[in-house]
């Protein structure tokens, strides 16, 4: 059975994670739907990017991904169907495919919409199915959809690097309230070039050290690991992190024709790293 990923910022309490399946299934019953999370904040593209750029990597050749996210962040002539790695990607055209790859996709096709439908979720949900089904029958994305068309480009939320230092932004916090933020394993240990460090956050908390599990330090205290994905997190072993050091996660806009991220509403947080000099 070909397996169709859907990632939404619908929220699960709605009936549209129902009726999106539904769709789906109305279109060819063969799917078999594997939901990654349809609770993503609304507007934070480089969150959204992270969940699926990390989820996306680690499914089968040719799988399907669904990618319901700021659906309607502007008024939508057509979607965009991606191929990426042998992987296929239905999604609006918003920015958010190029920060999912962190690169332009391999193939990408514009799938028009109907001018006397209703541009909702469910209609979106069916031009997409229909283009997936399309694909698995044989058909070609240069037939199923318009190629070379220009699309939109969002940059990734990257971190800032000095000579001594590497500064991060939280782009997520989890279910445990451990802090997620954008330095890889591979930008630090670039930086940190065997030198001894120090993670700073809120309130003048200081990690020295990476652990290698949360039971690596006695219950209660704060550390540092690269998660699953590499990427740095902040943690306390059966506590939790976000809600004791106050640290939260924020919303990002990026300004018109630029790759800067801009904070909206909600209090900007960093995480920086100092290396001894």
């Amino acid at each position: 059975m070909p397996i169709l990923t859907i990632t939404s910022d619908i929220g699960p309490q709605d009936f549209l994670t129902g009726a999106i399946k539904g769709r789906i299934l109305s279109v060819n019953e063969t799917f078999n739907i594997v939901d990654i999370s349809h609770s993503l904040d609304a507007y934070n593209y480089p969150q959204a990017a992270y969940v699926c750029r990390n989820a996306f990597r680690h499914f089968p050749p040719d799988s399907f991904h669904l990618v319901l996210v700021n659906l309607f962040d502007a008024k939508a002539q057509h979607l965009l169907l991606a191929r990426h790695q042998d992987q296929y990607i239905g999604i609006a055209d918003n920015g958010l495919l190029t920060m999912i790859l962190e690169e332009r996709p391999e193939e990408v096709v514009v799938l028009p919409l109907d001018p006397t439908r209703r541009k909702d979720a469910l209609y979106y949900t069916e031009v997409f199915a229909k283009a997936f089904s399309a694909l698995l029958s044989g058909g070609q994305m240069d037939r199923i959809g318009i190629p070379g068309q220009s699309i939109r480009e969002k940059h990734p939320l990257k971190p800032m690097i000095g000579p001594d230092w590497i500064e991060g932004q939280i782009i997520f916090i989890d279910h445990f309230e451990n802090v997620v933020v954008n330095i890889r394993r591979e930008d630090f240990e670039a930086q940190r070039q065997g030198r001894r460090f120090k993670i700073v956050f809120r309130r003048d908390e200081v990690i020295d050290r990476i652990a290698e599990t949360y039971a690596d330090v006695p219950e209660g205290e704060k550390t540092a690991i690269f998660n699953a994905a590499g990427y740095l997190e902040v943690a306390i072993n059966k506590g939790n992190a976000a809600g004791l050091f106050g640290l939260q996660r924020f919303k990002y806009e990026q300004a018109q024709g630029s790759g800067a991220f801009m904070q909206s509403r909600l209090f900007y947080q960093t995480v920086r790293v100092y290396f001894e000099s």
